[in-house]
């Protein structure tokens, strides 16, 4: 990711913040939207569900300058979610929620430059997510 690319990500997701329990809402509803088969891999409450989700996010997105410093998180959460039953076409499915999600989010912001930033974090966040459910000795830098 470009330093322009993270410094929009991290600004916008600011934005996003104080409205994350809706953020989070507009996510899981365009994601069952989307393959409603993706409803029995959520057992929590879904309010929880939501927070846990911007929770995660934040950390992310405040680490994205550094990514070094979220790369085991991310892994450790890419294995869980194997573990929950999460495939690898459920990566492409969240990537279209999580875009509609930020857009109706920040639409009065919302730009293509802004829709390219957010891909890029969320094509790394998810790559490194799902190199957590690879054999430690197939992933580059695996510790």
């Amino acid at each position: 990711m470009s330093p322009q690319h993270v410094d929009l990500v991290q600004h916008s997701w600011r934005s996003v913040l104080p409205v994350g329990d809706t953020f989070a809402e507009l996510f899981y509803g365009k994601l069952l939207a989307l393959d409603a088969s993706l409803g029995k891999l959520f057992k929590d409450d879904p309010i929880e569900q939501g927070r846990n989700l911007t929770a995660m996010l934040s950390v992310a997105v405040g680490s994205l300058a550094h990514p070094e410093r979220i790369t085991y998180a991310l892994r450790q959460l890419g294995k869980r979610h194997v573990a929950y039953g999460v495939m690898p076409a459920h990566f492409e499915v969240a990537e279209e929620a999580l875009l509609f999600a930020l857009e109706h989010a920040l639409i009065d912001v919302w730009t293509a430059e802004l829709e390219s930033a957010w891909r890029a974090a969320y094509r790394f966040f998810a790559t490194t997510m799902q190199e957590g459910a690879i054999p430690c000795t197939a992933v580059p830098a695996c510790p």
